[in-house]
């Protein structure tokens, strides 16, 4: 795994957690931010192509450096996103990423998670999942949803292990929708 090392020193207002897998592996979850910039690329390049299609919904290579941008520069009012990382020394290596943002009115958010391969099946998706939900409560949001393949059978078993409903999508039968009311 090519890494890329950012450093470990912002503070969003947010709390950092550290988490122990059921593998008894050691990560930290934290706010993203603009200075991950070059590991969140690094993250998306090295993802299978099977999960950069699940996790976009359609063929992505390398991602534009408009959308690391956009990943990568939360508001934390609309938007949320968080990494878990693995410390190392002064730095940090994302491992996975959880997001939401909210519509206009704040009611309601789409979510996404993605785990780097050699990651998953320890409850790192879970892990990622439970802290951006509780702050998801937090915020007032009423309705967390993810609009995903209806071949994505991780994310399926992940979501209903959160308490997710889960229904075809109305739009296009090739899709699902999971949906929490918090």
């Amino acid at each position: 795994m090519n890494a890329v090392q950012v450093p470990a020193t912002i503070d969003m207002n947010y709390p950092r957690w550290s988490e122990t897998l059921g593998d008894h592996s050691h990560v930290v979850i934290r706010p993203i931010n603009h200075l991950d910039k070059a590991a969140e690329r690094a993250f998306i390049d090295e993802l299978t192509p099977e999960a950069k299609r699940f996790r976009f919904l359609g063929q992505v290579g390398s991602p534009s450096d408009r959308m690391i941008e956009q990943f990568t520069d939360i508001d934390y009012v609309k938007d949320v996103a968080f990494v878990a990382v693995i410390p190392d020394g002064s730095h940090e290596t994302i491992v996975g990423v959880s997001r939401y943002c909210t519509n206009v009115d704040g009611s309601r958010c789409e979510c996404a998670v993605t785990v780097s391969e050699h990651w998953q099946h320890k409850g790192l998706g879970s892990v990622l999942m439970k802290h951006l939900i509780e702050v998801a409560r937090s915020h007032g949001v009423g309705t967390m949803y993810s609009i995903d393949s209806a071949e994505n059978q991780p994310m399926r078993d992940l979501a209903g292990f959160l308490g997710f409903h889960t229904r075809e999508d109305p739009d296009d039968g090739s899709q699902v929708i999971h949906e929490l009311q918090l």
